[in-house]
């Protein structure tokens, strides 16, 4: 029982501070007068994300990466048929022609890329699946494509965006930014242990308590943007965010602890397992693609997906 407390503190923490990061990076953003789109695929993105990178770095380092790839890929999985489903229902979602020209073939190739390196017994069957030290590389490397794209939407100049939407002035937002950050590190630590008290204690695998309590409880502060941004039309920032963070995710995240700490066995995860986060964007950029409008009913095939794949996750 101690440990679930201290987990689902660890969690309530995390959380708060993800939200206080990204208000307090998006104000000094929108000073800077940066486009809505770059805002969403950057600082709401990496912010947003602050809770993973600390906890995949405590938990490659522990030697439990485990851990950090479950927190991955059912990130992955949630951010699109979770919170994009949720967004849409509500109201459905208007994606931009550059987005799905642009942004979301870039998350669809970086997708394709991490499926390809988790799958080593497929091309050699008497390997095990091991996640390498160039495997985080190449993921690092599509990173660096990436930046390089959001370097060019710097370029595009300013957009008029709402200067009332600014809560925090300059220096109050890099102080909250710097205290949020501490507690994020800290929180990871506690939830990291905790979690992996309670699956020994429980007999529960990693894979399972991190993809359920771990990865839904942080990616709150996702769940909670993006759903508000769909509802005041700020399409942009909706999509950009689910885009950025998947990336973020899966090129930094992943690649860079594994590239620091080494190699991370990868016995607990299935083609299935690898399939769906392949799918997760695919399917966000065939539904985007369509009619440039993700709708209810293709949110309702979002959500049964997740649905699918938590009832076969819990019942492995």
């Amino acid at each position: 029982m101690k440990e679930l407390i201290l987990l689902f503190i660890g969690l309530f923490f995390i959380v708060k501070a993800a939200d206080v990061l990204v208000t307090a990076s998006s104000s000094l953003a929108l000073k800077l007068k940066v486009p809505k789109m770059l805002v969403a695929l950057t600082i709401m993105a990496f912010g947003t994300c602050a809770p993973e990178v600390a906890i995949s770095f405590q938990s490659v380092q522990s030697g439990d990466g485990q851990i950090a790839f479950s927190n991955v890929i059912g990130s992955s999985i949630v951010n699109v048929f979770l919170i994009i489903g949720m967004a849409a229902l509500i109201k459905p979602i208007k994606v931009k022609h550059a987005t799905i020209k642009k942004e979301l073939p870039i998350l669809v190739l970086i997708t394709s890329v991490f499926a390809i390196l988790m799958l080593d017994r497929m091309f050699d069957p008497f390997t095990s699946n091991i996640f390498s030290r160039p495997d985080g590389l190449v993921l690092l490397l599509f990173f660096s494509v990436f930046v390089l794209y959001l370097i060019g939407l710097i370029h595009k100049g300013a957009e008029d965006n709402n200067t009332s939407d600014i809560k925090y002035g300059g220096w109050t937002a890099i102080g909250l930014i710097i205290l949020s950050i501490l507690v994020t590190i800290f929180s990871s630590d506690m939830i990291v242990d905790n979690a992996i008290l309670l699956a020994d204690k429980l007999n529960i695998s990693k894979k399972v308590i991190t993809m359920v309590i771990i990865v839904i409880g942080t990616s709150l502060p996702e769940l909670v943007m993006t759903i508000t941004s769909a509802r005041k039309g700020e399409f942009d920032m909706a999509v950009g965010n689910i885009i950025g963070t998947n990336i973020f995710n899966i090129c930094v995240v992943l690649g860079l602890p594994v590239l620091i700490y080494g190699n991370v066995g990868l016995n607990g995860f299935s083609f299935f397992d690898i399939l769906v986060t392949f799918l997760s964007s695919f399917f966000l950029y065939l539904f985007a693609k369509s009619e440039k409008v993700i709708s209810r009913k293709e949110a309702i095939f979002m959500l049964l997906m997740f649905i699918i794949y938590y009832v076969y996750l819990l019942s492995v």
